[in-house]
């Protein structure tokens, strides 16, 4: 039967769109549903971005049967920035038969043509918030909140459709130290001694005052990671909204000088997949219980971001916001770390992981093409 090809034009169509992945991945035991409350929030005007790029979502059919997805993006704020006509594929989702994924490239494909871009990369969405490249090492591992979980399959027919690697990402899995590593312990100590003053929490309300802060210190210190895009300060209130509530405070960290300026930062949460899962995505009328039950119930902490501001470097602030978030994940009895994924060109994050005597566990792949 030939593959049908529709554009999301109405709710009904974003409804199937949003909702497809879950039958797809129905019998998928380590496939993880997003939290649909906040998909229908990301598709939807509310979401900032649209503003400054140029989007497009395909639907693919057989016997007007939805069998597969993708969405189209042009970040035209990150294109002009960077002199490139460069478009994205991403969310791709597609039962296994390449001609379903062939159709939606090619959908994505066409349309970026049309827009005048000569290149295409994906899996990759408006910035390196959203989940990048398709799974290419750890497929028997569980997925983690905000990484892509796509089966082997989908790799091999996007290669197959002439698309080369781009770049790798790797994600790693570390055990919570008994006793804290002595170069770290060194190192934090020594910080402290310089006058460096580190913020603790334990409620929320105490960490608003810093939220604009430290995406100002994201902005100024990510700038070189691909893919990035900058927040401003509406898109910083949106982000910090969509995740705080899901945060424990303790896992928070912030250095700060003595004008109280943020330097460095950690921010990591307790694995909340569990509950997610349990869940099914949905948080009403009772899935929310479900995610803080297994937060609370959790054995891993997950990395989400950290950053430190750049004439601070080397001065001892990563051991020290290592130190403490270690301290506060013992206190929790967490027992494992999830570094959440990495560019595998990131020397200085993986020599951290390195020294805590982590292991690569997941490998992804974002792709490329010419037009």
């Amino acid at each position: 039967m030939e593959i049908q090809i529709k554009k999301v034009e109405n709710k009904n169509d974003l409804k199937t769109y949003i909702y497809l992945p879950e039958k797809i991945h129905a019998n998928h035991s380590n496939w993880l549903h997003p939290i649909y409350l906040d998909e229908w929030t990301f598709y939807s005007s509310k979401n900032k971005i649209y503003s400054y790029s140029d989007t497009i979502l395909f639907l693919a059919f057989e016997n007007k049967k939805a069998v597969g997805r993708i969405m189209g993006i042009i970040n035209k704020k990150y294109n002009e920035a960077n002199n490139l006509q460069q478009a994205r594929f991403c969310f791709l989702e597609s039962y296994e038969n390449q001609e379903i994924s062939n159709t939606l490239l090619n959908a994505v494909e066409t349309w970026a043509k049309e827009k005048g871009m000569t290149e295409i990369i994906g899996p990759f969405g408006f910035s390196d918030k959203e989940p990048q490249g398709l799974l290419i090492e750890g497929f028997d591992e569980p997925t983690v909140m905000v990484t892509n979980h796509s089966f082997e399959y989908l790799k091999n027919f996007v290669e197959a459709f002439n698309y080369k690697p781009k770049l790798d990402l790797v994600q790693y899995k570390v055990t919570v130290p008994e006793i804290m590593p002595e170069i770290y312990k060194r190192a934090s100590s020594r910080s402290e001694k310089n006058g460096f003053i580190i913020k603790e929490f334990i409620r929320r309300n105490e960490i608003k005052p810093y939220i604009r802060p430290i995406f100002h210190l994201i902005n100024e210190t990510y700038t070189k990671i691909f893919g990035f895009a900058a927040f401003d300060e509406k898109e910083m209130d949106e982000f910090a909204n969509r995740y705080l509530y899901l945060l424990d405070p303790r896992l928070i960290k912030v250095i700060v000088n003595t004008d109280n300026e943020p330097l460095a930062f950690v921010i990591a949460m307790p694995d909340i997949s569990e509950g997610i899962r349990n869940a099914k995505g949905r948080l009403l009328p009772f899935g929310i219980f479900k995610i803080f039950m297994a937060r609370k119930k959790s054995k891993q902490l997950n990395l989400l971001l950290g950053a430190i501001k750049p004439n601070f470097r080397n001065q001892g602030l990563d051991a020290l916001l290592a130190v403490k978030l270690l301290e506060s994940a013992k206190d929790l009895k967490l027992e494992f770390i999830d570094s959440h994924v990495i560019m595998e060109e990131n020397k200085p994050m993986r020599a951290e992981m390195d020294r805590l005597n982590a292991k690569i566990y997941k490998r992804y792949r974002i792709y490329q093409k010419e037009l």
